[in-house]
């Protein structure tokens, strides 16, 4: 057994860069090289070119770009791969890897990992009464995917079969690195807390550049962004990590970089919920230990709960986005006025014609900051402006008719539109539907060498309680703003923390992270659950909760009912939250005077 094991993550999610694993496989030294490929909506685009196909339903550029690019390189230097790209067709995804494998004269040992699809279970789980996680809504009439998200025993089972590749379905994006950390240090089922910590490093590079300086709040100190680095973990048997990147790429690895995508769409750090361990990162401490290198220890575990999460997607009408650009004086206003126009004539055709309103509309202008920042926009007037004009509506037919509607927007209102870059297509709208299934109803497999293994899943579990952490601060029902307990001077947030954010379904999760340990306590007096409720009112439609991170002097907010939707569902053009981080860096804080970094 090696004491180190060296672990490049090369794809934060399918479209990433094809410079990624070309650059670890040349200069990462590594042992294991893992892929994140699949989204939500990933799986139903790909279980719709699998009902076209039967021979697709996997992420073709992991195969026709990526494994092309790196395959010779990889079984020569030993390096063991590990991807979800199989989506909901993992075996033809195996299957065109052994046969880029022949064409190129490579003997490589393939495993498939099998049993995520719950789509056969569905009936049953309706006649129970199986209902989404967050809104408590019964199973829709038809269901397009239904994949639990398997964990790391499966990838581990097929690395101990000998396998170089490892293809799997859906999985917990940290699963690829747990299963190679699980298999290297031959930890068991039950070692929660280096689970905890294996799970952490499958975090920290499941998203790519963003441990290595992507979306850092301080970009302009990020250098050489063409040519940014792709994370590489050092990994040890008692679970600690050093997270680095490869030598002369661009890029930054310090504390505040890996302390962002620590706190990336994690909900509870106390219980970060995943299939193999219930993890606590409240107390893990980040230490720098040298450029680029930064030392992460500290994860806690506890027994998994005895269910799988499972991800369904179905469809709910169609969908179709707009854009115009509007130059002059008051863009912002014109802009308004071109996309309140075009929805009133378009209702006024579907009448004539028959088709029912639009299930939904969203008009945002973008450039004038009302779309993201609402009350807190700085812009009195613009001068160019986009306007992002989104509707949802059961008939497709009806979306033409919205499509053809806007190009006559460039001759007949507002002076200054152009942009229009061609008649926008209605697509099918595919929603999100969360819910539990016990793990003993599913069986994963591993198929390798011809041979199918069967994986033993502890189950059984007793569910886990609906506790709210001691730390938790929820957001009182009415926003108020909270307690001001500083005489000194008025800065932007940005001035104290860095913060990053995502989605976590409708939910918005915002990590915020305290320039200096010793800003935390005045910070978490500032930022009260109740003040960021009050800043993001425009956005956020439920409660707001604040859970403690001591380990890495930080907060994290879980904005409820945050994201229009959420994903898929959302109209908005930022339906990920992507920018909410930045929305709460602009909120004024009191600081004594000279605390400015």
């Amino acid at each position: 057994m090696k004491d180190v094991i060296r672990i490049g993550g090369a794809s934060g999610f399918w479209g990433d860069s094809s410079v990624g694993a070309p650059q670890l496989v040349e200069r990462g030294e590594l042992d294991f090289l893992v892929f994140d490929y699949l989204a939500e909506l990933t799986m139903s685009i790909l279980a719709a070119a699998r009902g076209k196909n039967p021979e697709l339903g996997y992420a073709t550029d992991f195969v026709q770009v990526t494994m092309k690019a790196i395959l010779r390189d990889v079984a020569l230097q030993g390096i063991r791969v590990i991807s979800n790209a199989g989506g909901v067709n993992p075996q033809a995804c195996a299957k065109a890897i052994a046969a880029l494998a022949l064409e190129q004269g490579v003997a490589v040992k393939i495993a498939v990992v099998q049993g995520d699809d719950v789509l056969p279970l569905v009936p049953q789980l309706r006649e129970e009464g199986v209902a989404e996680l967050q809104t408590g809504a019964p199973l829709p009439a038809r269901l397009l995917t239904a994949n639990a998200y398997l964990g790391a025993l499966p990838v581990k089972a097929a690395l101990d079969a000998g396998a170089q590749i490892v293809i799997t379905g859906r999985c917990v994006d940290s699963a690829v690195t747990l299963g190679a950390l699980m298999h290297a240090f031959h930890w068991s089922a039950d070692d929660h807390d280096r689970l905890a910590q294996g799970s952490l490093a499958g975090h920290i590079i499941e998203c790519g550049c963003q441990a290595t300086g992507g979306l850092h709040t301080d970009w302009e100190s990020v250098p050489d962004w063409a040519h940014i680095g792709y994370p590489v973990l050092e990994c040890r048997a008692d679970g600690s990590f050093i997270a680095t990147k490869p030598p002369a790429t661009g890029g930054l690895v310090n504390t505040s970089v890996i302390a962002e995508q620590m706190l990336y769409e994690i909900g509870d750090p106390a219980n970060y919920l995943l299939p193999d361990v219930r993890c606590d990162f409240t107390h893990v401490r980040l230490e720098q230990q040298g450029e680029h290198r930064v030392r992460v220890n500290g994860a806690r575990g506890q027994p998994p709960g005895p269910g799988y999460k499972v991800s369904a997607t179905y469809l709910d009408g169609f969908r179709c986005n707009a854009q115009l650009t509007i130059v002059g004086e008051n863009a912002a206003l014109k802009a308004r006025r071109t996309g309140e126009a075009i929805l009133l004539r378009t209702r006024e055709l579907f009448a004539r014609q028959g088709f029912a309103d639009y299930t939904r509309t969203r008009i945002e202008v973008l450039g004038s900051e009302q779309a993201n920042y609402g009350p807190h926009a700085r812009a009195a007037s613009v001068r160019e402006a986009v306007l992002h004009l989104a509707v949802m509506h059961p008939d497709k037919n009806a979306l033409e008719l919205f499509a053809r509607e806007i190009a006559p927007a460039g001759t007949s209102w507002s002076p200054g539109t152009t942009g229009a870059g061609g008649r926008p297509s209605p697509s099918p709208a595919i929603k999100q539907f969360a819910f539990l299934v016990d793990k003993s109803r599913l069986a994963p497999t591993v198929l390798v060498g011809g041979e199918e293994l069967a994986v033993e899943v502890p189950t059984g579990q007793p569910a886990l309680p609906a506790v709210v952490p001691a730390q938790a601060q929820p957001s009182a029902s009415a926003p108020g703003r909270g307690p001001r307990t500083v005489d000194g001077v008025e800065v932007p947030l940005i001035a104290l923390a860095w913060a990053r954010s995502g989605d976590k379904g409708n939910h918005s999760n915002i990590g915020v992270i305290a320039r200096r340990p010793e800003w935390l306590p005045h910070l978490r007096a500032e930022l009260t659950a109740e003040r960021v409720k009050a800043w993001l009112a425009h956005l956020v439609e439920g409660d707001v909760t604040r859970f403690d991170l001591p380990g890495i002097h930080a907060m994290n907010f879980l904005c409820t009912q945050a994201l229009d939707g959420g994903g898929m569902a959302s109209l908005r053009n930022d339906p990920l939250g992507k920018g909410m981080a930045q929305i709460l860096l602009a909120m004024p804080v009191r600081a004594p005077a000279g605390w400015q970094a």
